[in-house]
């Protein structure tokens, strides 16, 4: 009643693993004869528990209250110990066995002979409505299976056609991607070339504007060094005439005390001619000068303006190479980015019907 557990579950039924572990290593190495010593071991450490319960009580302390007892890897450890120390004799269970095997025939001879034939007939109806139950069983079994083989196969199939589809799609991708990978390279070359043939123009014509502004910057300081040294020379030869003329009676009159130059009378001489003309000449000469700075001041201006442009071009020629870089990447990644979508989504649904 409480041993038939034991031995047609090998002791699973009620007693934690790590005893069920040990148990089963037992019977592997040692056989059969391991589940008589635990369960020999087992009744003589609750031999004091089970003389003081009656037949219900010993019930229910084989069912709650023994397989308690060893949920503790020590206590399952030591009556492992105890089991292996139990040596049952070969020879008693071979000889009740027999016993028991006389025992049972001396029955079965005793009994009926219809009682038994009627007796085995059941039994063999039964075996026999078992057998039919597991074939209709096992035949249900094989249509399900050949029913959902089929269905897997037609899934596969439209998997693999879809697959296929977009493995063409794919390389057709990958081909049209390198395709403009290699175009965009090109494009990108000849930019690079462009680039720097114009940048090498822009730094001569910036080197050849540079060495312009620098000359023209020298020419400027030599003309106002020019210009304030004649003028220098023409206030000193100014001063010079003015003071001759002061000290001349007859000229004295041409200039006031405060200096400015007075109107001449009807009757000046000839030096009174030749200062005039003296005058005149440097300040045609003055005017030139200035007019001839106005215009060198006009070319720095221009060429300021021309560096100013070509400064521009640069960044605009920089700005498109950029671009081309930025749509390219941005092409590029589109495509793998929607190629990588496509394989990734999810097969159209599969066909279903009986094979």
């Amino acid at each position: 009643m409480y041993a038939s557990q034991w031995f047609l579950t090998l002791f699973t039924a009620k007693f934690p693993l790590c005893m069920v572990f040990h148990i089963t290593d037992l019977l592997l190495c040692e056989g059969l004869n391991v589940i008589f010593n635990v369960a020999l071991a087992l009744l003589k450490t609750s031999k004091e528990d089970l003389l003081q319960t009656d037949f219900e009580g010993a019930l229910k302390f084989f069912r709650v209250q023994l397989p308690k007892r060893y949920r503790a890897a020590e206590n399952a450890r030591r009556l492992m110990e105890q089991a292996c120390n139990i040596k049952v004799p070969t020879k008693k269970l071979k000889k009740f066995e027999k016993e028991y095997q006389t025992l049972r025939e001396s029955q079965l001879q005793q009994e009926d002979p219809i009682d038994r034939y009627q007796r085995e007939n059941r039994r063999l109806q039964e075996a026999s409505m078992r057998l039919e139950q597991e074939n209709d069983d096992l035949a249900h079994e094989l249509v399900t299976s050949k029913i959902a083989l089929r269905t897997d196969l037609d899934q596969a199939e439209d998997k693999a056609d879809v697959l296929n589809k977009e493995l063409l799609c794919t390389k057709q991708r990958l081909v049209e991607t390198e395709e403009e990978k290699r175009r965009q390279a090109e494009e990108t070359a000849q930019i690079k070339e462009v680039f720097r043939r114009e940048l090498e123009k822009a730094e001569s014509e910036i080197k050849k504007t540079t060495a312009i502004i620098t000359e023209y910057k020298q020419i400027c300081s030599h003309l106002s060094t020019r210009l304030e040294k004649q003028q220098a020379a023409t206030k000193e030869e100014l001063d010079i005439i003015k003071s001759k003329v002061m000290a001349c009676e007859c000229c004295r009159e041409v200039f006031s005390k405060e200096g400015p130059l007075q109107m001449p009378a009807p009757s000046r001489d000839n030096r009174n001619s030749e200062l005039d003309e003296e005058k005149d000449s440097l300040k045609s000469q003055l005017r030139e000068l200035e007019l001839e700075l106005a215009q060198t001041k006009l070319q720095l201006v221009e060429a300021k303006c021309k560096i100013q442009e070509l400064e521009h071009q640069r960044g605009v020629l920089m700005n498109e190479i950029q671009a081309a870089k930025n749509s390219w990447f941005s092409k590029t990644l589109g495509s793998l980015k929607s190629s990588t979508g496509s394989t990734s989504q999810p097969p159209s649904s599969p066909k279903d019907g009986p094979p």
